[in-house]
C-alpha cells in the first residue's frame, strides 16, 4: 500500500507537464488557423459589404451565377441591372460578388 502512495505522488508532477505539453501545440495551431483562415476571411467579408453598401449607377457587376451587367437602379435589398439593350434583372444584393471594372474583356 505504501509503495502504491509513492508511485502516485511521483506521477503527479509529470502529469502537469504533460498537461501544458500538449496544451501549448493547440493553442499554437488555434492561432495559426486565426491568422491563416478565419482573418482573411473575415476582411474579404467585410470588403464586399462596403463593395455591396457603395454601389451606384453605371457600375459593372458578376452576380453569383456569373450574369455580367451594369448596375441601373438601386434600392433597399435589390439591385436592378442591365444585362442586355432592353433587357433588365431584379437582383438581391447580396448576390453581387464584384465589380469587373479592372477585370479583362473578353
Amino acid at each position: 500500500m505504501e509503495n502504491l502512495f509513492i508511485v502516485a505522488q511521483a506521477a503527479a508532477p509529470g502529469g502537469t507537464s504533460a498537461l501544458t505539453g500538449m496544451l501549448i501545440p493547440m493553442l499554437v495551431i488555434i492561432v495559426i488557423f486565426y491568422f491563416f483562415m478565419i482573418r482573411p476571411q473575415v476582411k474579404r467579408q467585410k470588403e464586399l459589404r462596403v463593395f455591396r453598401d457603395q454601389l451606384a449607377k453605371g457600375d459593372k457587376i458578376v452576380t453569383t451565377g456569373g450574369i455580367y451587367g451594369k448596375v441601373v437602379e438601386i434600392k433597399e435589398n435589390t439591385v436592378i441591372m442591365e444585362v442586355d439593350n432592353n433587357v433588365n434583372l431584379k437582383v438581391d444584393k447580396s448576390a453581387i460578388i464584384k465589380d469587373i471594372s479592372d477585370a479583362q474583356q473578353r
